[in-house]
This record gives structure tokens, C-alpha cells and sequence, in this order.
């Protein structure tokens, strides 16, 4: 890797890159239905979603789940998740997006909080591996923030680019907060698995397109 003195994206995958909402929702009410709950709309989804994730299943249960409970659901959705995910694809012109803002010279890299193991392989199936300088999924538990993740992920970078320089962009309010942490900047976009309501009350740009995120990638990142 060389060091990259221009802006540098930071991409959310889940929701972001990855056009997976309908197989969220299907994965969510499967294990909504191994404790009796009610499924839930995209829309209800979008309204309450939250990490760490049992603070979600709090606000729709009304209380936090025990962790046997946490377990079973935690397992339910990913079992069903990947049975979903094989209908999804690509979010509209990611990989113009993408190619462009290597062309330009810039570099980008990939964090989520799916499965390392999982993220990889999914990332070259799509093809699109050539323009990422990293990519990164969770390793360890699942359900937590992705902050400690960012600090990881910036700091096998560090030298490569600079955080004040880098833009994260992402679908959920914990994206923005993990860039906060990092001293990085946000666009969270509304696709994804937040309302524009949950997103604009984190305080950085809310935009309803990829294409605008990456526009205001490039001026956050010039503004540095």
C-alpha cells in the first residue's frame, strides 16, 4: 500500500454497499418468532433500530433480552440471513462509485460489523475487491458498537491515511458515531436500516443517494 494523501471513504457494508434490507427484515422477524413477538415493518424497523442490538430488541419488548434469549434470536437472525442474503445484490451504482473514486486517485476500504470470515468472500464473489486497500468485518462477538472496530481498522492503516482526511459512510447512526470516535467525518445515507429522523439527530450530513455521499465525502475531506 501507498500512502494516500487525498480523502479516503470508509464504506458500511450491510445496508450501505450491500442492498440487504429485505433479508434483514425477513432474518429480524424469524427471530422476532422464536419469542412470540410480532413481525415488524421496514418502516417500524427503520423508526427503532439501534446497536448495540439488544437495545433494539429492548425497545420492542420493553424490556432488554436475557441472554439466553439474546443467543437464540442472535442465532435465528443469522441463520436466516444467510439464507436471505443470496437474493441481494449491490446497491445502484456502487460500482461506478467506486471505480470513479479510485480513478481520481483516492483510496477506500470497507469496516463492518458482519462476520469477517463471511465479509470477505462475499466482497471478491461481487468482484469488487480490487478497489478497497482493506477490508474489515467483526471478529468477535456480535451485537456491539463498531467503535473499537474503527480504532482498529484506522489504526492497520495508519501511516496509509489520515483520519482527518477519511470519511465514513454508512445506513445507521453507529456509523457516524464510530467515525466521532475516530476523529473521521460521516455521511450517513437513507437507504438503509435507519429513518432520516434517527439519522439527522447525530448531527452529520443525511443524504438519500450513494452518489450525494460520496459528493459530500469529497467536500468534508477537502475541508480537513
Amino acid at each position: 500500500m501507498g500512502t494516500h494523501t487525498d480523502a479516503h471513504i470508509v464504506w458500511d457494508w450491510n445496508g450501505t454497499l450491500f442492498h440487504d434490507v429485505d433479508a434483514v427484515i425477513g432474518a429480524t422477524n424469524a427471530a422476532f418468532a422464536e419469542l412470540g413477538l410480532t413481525p415488524i415493518t421496514l418502516e417500524r424497523y427503520r423508526e427503532l433500530y439501534c446497536v448495540p442490538v439488544p437495545r433494539f430488541y429492548e425497545r420492542l419488548m420493553g424490556r432488554l433480552p436475557s441472554q439466553a434469549e439474546w443467543e437464540v434470536m442472535d442465532a435465528v437472525f443469522h441463520r436466516h440471513y444467510t439464507e436471505h442474503r443470496v437474493r441481494c445484490g449491490l446497491a445502484d451504482g456502487v460500482e461506478d462509485l467506486l471505480t470513479g473514486w479510485v480513478a481520481a486517485g483516492r483510496s477506500q476500504s470497507i469496516l463492518s460489523l458482519y462476520g469477517h470470515e463471511e465479509l470477505v468472500p462475499l466482497v471478491e464473489d461481487f468482484g469488487i475487491s480490487s478497489h478497497f486497500i482493506r477490508v474489515d468485518g467483526r471478529t468477535g462477538p456480535s451485537g456491539g458498537s463498531k467503535a473499537e472496530h474503527m480504532v482498529r481498522h484506522l489504526d492497520a492503516l495508519r501511516g496509509t491515511v489520515d483520519p482527518r482526511r477519511t470519511v465514513v459512510i454508512g445506513d445507521a447512526a453507529d456509523d457516524a458515531l464510530a467515525a466521532l470516535h475516530v476523529g473521521a467525518h460521516a455521511v450517513l445515507w437513507t437507504g438503509g436500516s435507519h429513518g432520516r429522523a434517527g439519522l439527522e439527530a447525530v448531527g452529520v450530513p443525511v443524504v438519500d443517494s450513494l452518489s450525494e455521499a460520496v459528493t459530500q465525502a469529497e467536500r468534508l475531506a477537502a475541508s480537513a
